[in-house]
């Protein structure tokens, strides 16, 4: 058993993981930016240096799932702020603290690092190729992946990047900067309007099989590694919205559908091998299943339906 903190861990991602990690036997205590009531629970904002000092300063925790961050790339845009200050500051705190305590760290980075990149994206892409990052939440997932790696040169610290590649699922509340598919399924049950940008492609990855291959990290840690976790499964938005209109049993009316969304990018091929190889990794929810759970979780939470 291991004593493992999740940052981040009241999120779409942090919970579900932090239970399954709980559920494998450790000690999971979590750390969110909010007051709460949850059992080990330690509020922390990571922007805040004297803050991340007092949660980890003699907690003795093995392994730091570091997941808070400010999320999103037009949320980057209109709030850079309080964006490069958790995503970068936030980071470097955690990696000083790093340095004293010795602990291994699960850093999230993002599948926005490759920028527009064309070609497959495999994990040493950016070792060989001078990749533009197209936003500012982009760069800072960049950025922290170089802070990680020059405290690993310098200090030895040991940390493994996970780069998520779109995951989706219930416990993603709506908000107008989350996923393309939360934000499509919150439009269509309240019958409002949404665009739809048919050119893009994806692979999404369902919660429940991203956090199984996340915690299996601890079971198989390998300091320096970098690691894509995506679905199996590429599809275009349109796809994804035309599933989400038929199950609901609703037309296309609503729908405004454009070619491709600016400084975004266009199609993420994505090779997930390494995580297979090394984590387990398993795509076993199907669009066509977990969107109709993401959608009973929706109607469920916002009481429509």
């Amino acid at each position: 058993m291991a004593k493992i903190l999740v940052t981040g861990g009241l999120g779409a991602v942090g919970k579900p993981l932090s239970a399954e990690l709980k559920k494998r036997g450790n000690e999971v205590w979590i750390a969110d930016r909010v007051h709460s009531a949850e059992a080990n629970y330690v509020r922390c904002d990571v922007g805040e240096f004297h803050q991340v000092e007092r949660l980890l300063d003699g907690a003795g925790f093995d392994y730091v799932y570091h997941l808070a961050a400010e999320f999103g790339r037009r949320n980057g845009e209109d709030f850079y702020e309080n964006l490069w200050k958790s995503n970068a500051i936030g980071t470097k705190n955690f990696i000083r603290m790093q340095e004293r305590l010795k602990f291994r760290m699960i850093f999230f980075s993002s599948s926005e690092v490759y920028g527009d990149y064309r070609d497959v994206m495999l994990e040493d892409v950016m070792d060989k190729v001078a990749v533009k990052q197209m936003n500012d939440y982009a760069m800072s997932k960049w950025v922290n992946e170089m802070q990680i790696l020059n405290s690993a040169g310098r200090f030895g610290t040991e940390t493994v990047r996970v780069r998520l590649f779109n995951t989706y699922g219930p416990g993603e509340y709506y908000s107008e900067y989350r996923s393309a598919i939360c934000v499509f399924i919150y439009k269509a049950l309240h019958n409002q309007p949404y665009t739809v940008y048919t050119k893009h492609e994806r692979t999404s990855s369902y919660i429940d099989d991203s956090a199984k291959t996340l915690a299996n990290i601890v079971d198989n840690f390998k300091a320096s590694e970098v690691y894509n976790i995506a679905g199996h499964e590429p599809h275009n938005m349109k796809t994804a919205s035309d599933i989400i209109l038929k199950y609901l049993g609703k037309d296309d009316s609503l729908v405004e559908y454009k070619d491709a969304q600016p400084e975004t990018t266009l199609v993420k091929k994505v090779d997930v091998s390494k995580a297979v190889r090394d984590l387990k990794h398993k795509s076993t929810v199907s669009l066509e299943e977990g969107i109709p759970r993401t959608i009973e979780w929706q109607k469920e939470v916002y009481k429509v339906g």
